[in-house]
């Protein structure tokens, strides 16, 4: 089973299984569905989450289940939707699999709940001394707590923490550096935070996918595994993306104390217009840290 199939991580990740020989009950929301139900390994099951259900009838004939429906956004009308789908959500997951004896579960959290790298690469040992950011990284931490509840109680899950995802596909929330590239090479994205100097943690999309069915095959219950590729300062990342492009367009520096009056703009924008924010004050704090991760752990075990 699969949740989170029609995004753009599960979509890869569907396809990979689909190579593998791989029978899919996929829960979908909406319509989304009907190009999958053409394909004979597959059965859709609609609904959410947040409906028992669903689960409990997507479950049925399964051994293994990958979790990776979230609300993966930088701002929601609705901060409570966070809480419902990240945390509850999952809670409900596991607790029907609980039910169903699902023999496994790969979990997909982030990197993010590890925090910043103060003094040297986040591993999974690094014990969290910042406040959370935003509520997209406190659900998700609330949901591993109950990956480890669950694991105490006999339900084998593996916790994985991608670092920041790229690489072609839908260009959704949850791809916003490929959607930020694309901005970029359009001229529509002309801002660097700060003098760019900071690094983050950038995991290319096939080798997540990896990641993630390697989890399912040798990743050991209640344990998380941090999925990153390179660490890069934001300049460097798009100085080699003017030159892999042969593009050269100019990023301004920008002050934080300016890209926070921005991005608070970009709020209020977003409440009147009933858009999506490309940036926000919570996510601009996160420009002034490090986040630099050592996947050494997954490199070993997994």
């Amino acid at each position: 089973m699969v949740t989170g199939s029609t995004g753009f991580i599960g979509a890869h990740l569907t396809k990979k299984l689909l190579a593998a020989g791989h029978t899919l009950h996929l829960l979908i929301r909406g319509q989304n569905a009907q190009p999958l139900q053409l394909n004979q390994q597959i059965t859709v099951f609609q609904g959410d989450i947040l409906d028992k259900t669903a689960l409990n009838l997507a479950m049925q004939g399964c051994d293994q289940i990958y979790h990776l429906a979230a609300l993966a956004s930088v701002w929601s009308s609705d901060n409570r939707l966070f809480y419902e789908t990240n945390f509850k959500g999952t809670d409900l997951l596991f607790q029907t699999a609980l039910i169903n004896n699902i023999s496994k579960i790969v979990f997909s959290s982030t990197a993010g709940t590890f925090g910043p790298s103060l003094t040297h690469s986040v591993s999974e040992k690094t014990i969290r001394t910042v406040d959370f950011f935003n509520s997209y990284e406190t659900s998700k931490f609330m949901a591993e707590e109950r990956a480890v509840y669950y694991s105490s109680r006999g339900l084998e899950i593996v916790t994985v923490n991608p670092t920041r995802v790229y690489g072609p596909g839908l260009l959704s929330e949850s791809n916003p550096f490929t959607r930020l590239m694309r901005l970029y090479l359009q001229g529509k994205w002309r801002i660097m935070p700060g003098r760019g100097q900071y690094l983050g943690n950038y995991v290319f999309i096939d080798d997540l996918v990896i990641g993630l069915v390697r989890a399912m095959e040798y990743g050991k219950s209640g344990e998380k595994y941090l999925l990153g590729g390179e660490d890069c300062t934001y300049a460097d990342f798009f100085r080699l993306l003017s030159k892999i492009s042969g593009k050269e367009i100019r990023l301004f520096k920008c002050a934080m104390p300016l890209l926070k009056l921005l991005s608070i703009i970009e709020v209020l924008k977003a409440k009147s217009l009933n858009q999506q924010p490309l940036i926000t004050p919570e996510w601009v704090d996160k420009y002034n840290y490090d986040w630099a991760v050592c996947s050494s752990k997954a490199i070993s075990e997994l």
